[in-house]
């Protein structure tokens, strides 16, 4: 049963288990990658994501993550963008806020489009940078949800291995936490994860322990003060997050050493 459990790719798990300016250039090369970092086959499987998901969610294990503690929705997203799986931690698709499915893909797809295999940007670190004044505002307005993918297909079907996402590019951009990049062991990155359902600040710190349990957090370097795509609370730094007035914060910034990024060998 566990290679039920495994990345499709038979990679690595351990399921022990696995001030800014960017320019449009960025956009371009994150969708500049060889074909064999374009498929699901080195992802997840639904099996895995929803089990890595309930490892760290507190309605179905010991974690807190400092939000309002609620089930949630995952998504991962292949390097082209294509939607590979859609997952919950609730029976029901009404047992986590419905609008949530959604955009825990748009989360997906934007960590994956911002992020490089020299450089993770997690959706949290966009968040000042896109705000009024800052270099990057208007981006979240810049690639829509397409609408008619993600209202697709029977509501029974949702967060399941046949959501009607599946296959399909969804788009969208957005601009809080909760979207992050996955890396293989060898520092390449592969798609990404985006979960949602919470506070922002505590969809970042599910977003990066699930990541954690999927052994896809050979993260390269990213803009954070440990070199990370981390969640940023300094207010002063070009890529910080807002605080969401819980006891996200403490988590967030354990995070580096609760569960540390994976180092290529």
């Amino acid at each position: 049963m566990i290679d039920k459990l495994l990345m499709q790719g038979g990679k690595n798990l351990k399921l022990q288990y696995v001030q800014p300016v960017l320019s449009i250039g960025l956009f371009v090369s994150a969708f500049s990658v060889s074909a064999d970092n374009t498929s699901c086959s080195q992802l997840p499987t639904h099996e895995a994501l929803t089990q890595a998901l309930k490892q760290v969610v507190a309605t179905t294990s010991d974690s807190k993550n400092g939000g309002l503690e609620l089930n949630m929705w995952a998504s991962v997203v292949a390097r082209d963008g294509t939607v590979c799986q859609v997952t919950k931690t609730g029976a029901s698709f009404d047992d986590q806020w419905p609008g949530s499915r959604v955009i825990s893909a748009q989360k997906a797809n934007t960590a994956n489009a911002f992020s490089l295999s020299g450089l993770a940007l997690s959706t949290a670190n966009l968040w000042k940078a896109t705000q009024p004044g800052g270099s990057l505002f208007g981006l979240q307005f810049s690639n829509p949800v397409d609408t008619n993918v993600a209202y697709q297909g029977k509501a029974k079907d949702f967060g399941t291995s046949k959501d009607p996402l599946n296959g399909k590019r969804i788009g969208g951009v957005n601009v809080f936490g909760g979207g992050l990049g996955l890396y293989n062991s060898e520092g390449e990155i592969i798609g990404a994860l985006g979960v949602s359902g919470d506070t922002s600040c505590a969809d970042h710190n599910i977003a990066w322990k699930a990541r954690d349990v999927l052994n896809l957090d050979f993260v390269p370097s990213g803009v954070s003060a440990t070199n990370d795509d981390n969640i940023i609370y300094d207010a002063t730094h070009g890529f910080s997050h807002p605080l969401c007035g819980n006891s996200e914060v403490d988590i967030a910034r354990a995070l580096p050493t609760s569960h540390k990024i994976s180092k290529k060998q």
